[in-house]
This record gives C-alpha cells, structure tokens and sequence, in this order.
C-alpha cells in the first residue's frame, strides 16, 4: 500500500498512456486505417508509450545507466517488415508519447491534441474532394497494410454509375468490353455495389474476391 501511495504520480501517467494509446488506436481506425485492428499492432501501440516512459524514467539523471541501455538497445533488430509510412510514424508516435510522458503530461496531451488535428484536417480534406469532385483525395494502396478486397466488372460498354463509384481504381477497355476493377477496405460496399448491377444487361462478368 504504501509503495503505491509514493507512486500515485507513475501510477497516473501510466494509465494515462493506456487511455492515450487506445484514443489513438479508435482515432486510426476512424479514419480508415483498419491494419490497426489486429490484436498484435493494438497490443504494438498499446505497450510502446508504457515501455518507453518506463525505460525513460529509470535511465534519467544516470548518465552511465544511459549509456549502457543505449548500447544494450543497439542489438535489437526488427525483422518485422513495416508496410507504410503511417505505420512507421504510429510506432514513432508511440514512443514519442512515452518520452513526453516521462518529461511532462502537457507535452502529451499537447501531442495527443495535434495528432487529432492532422486527423481531423485530412479526413475532412478527403471527404470535401469526394463531396465536389467525386473522387477521393487520397489513393489506396494494396501494399499500406490495410486489407482490400477487390471487384471486377466487365461490361458490354461504360456505365455512369461504375464510372463515378468512389471505389474505382482502374478502368480499362478491350475488344468492345470495359473493365472495371474496384478496391475497398470494406467489402460490404464492394458488395452492395455488386446486387445493384446483377440485374443489368449490360453486365458480362462480375467477381468479388475478399
């Protein structure tokens, strides 16, 4: 008990970086970055800030302590490959909130503050360039991590509707046919897109692959 009471302080930050990361964790998946919902990258951004403010917290003020944990820490390599920026920079944020937590809680809700920011700005960026322009602003990418699952339609000739479908990613045209290929993350839209098109006749072939 009494261990705890003379611990409040770390006891508090450290739950602190609990709710911090799991905000950051909902905050990514909102805006569509669904390789963060498996269990071992939520675990990943969960236990980053917590070691890194623990590790931090033990080596200040020892400067040969430092130096020992620095060269102990520069055996370690990761062979996990890192399949995005975003992913790289989440890792890096999380290890950015355990030192900022280590130096002062400000600095942390500071970070957690513009990290919602940029969040906000480009969510709202992608959907104000869907709203005018009916594409979105930004490109999916089949190796970011995100799971896609892809459409294929062939059709008799172009289709309005397939033409100015948000998940569009290549069209192309041969031997008086048009392809269509689409790729969602979601793929209740990929297929909700494929029943509304079942009935057309102008439709050849359709294959939806999850």
């Amino acid at each position: 008990m009494e261990f705890i009471l003379n611990n409040l302080n770390k006891i508090y930050i450290v739950v602190t970086l609990l709710f911090a990361s799991l905000y950051l964790r909902i905050l990514l998946q909102i805006v569509g970055q669904s390789w963060i919902k498996t269990i071992a990258h939520t675990s990943t951004l969960m236990l980053l800030p917590i070691l890194t403010y623990v590790i931090t917290s033990v080596i200040s003020g020892n400067i040969a302590l430092s130096l020992g944990m620095v060269g102990a820490l520069s055996i370690v390599r990761f062979r996990n490959p890192v399949r995005s920026p975003l992913e790289l920079s989440v890792y890096f944020g999380a290890i950015t909130m355990g030192i900022a937590a280590s130096v002062s809680l400000p600095w942390l809700i500071l970070f957690i503050g513009a990290v919602t920011l940029v969040s906000i700005v480009l969510y709202s960026l992608n959907k104000i360039n869907k709203f005018f322009s009916q594409t979105p602003f930004f490109v999916s990418s089949f190796s970011e991590g995100n799971s896609m699952s892809t459409l294929m339609i062939v059709t008799k000739s172009e289709l309005d509707n397939l033409n100015n479908h948000e998940d569009l990613k290549s069209k192309t045209f041969s031997d008086e046919q048009t392809t269509y290929i689409f790729a969602s993350s979601d793929f209740k839209n990929l297929q909700e897109l494929e029943k509304s098109i079942s009935s057309n006749n102008k439709i050849i072939s359709s294959q939806l692959n999850k």
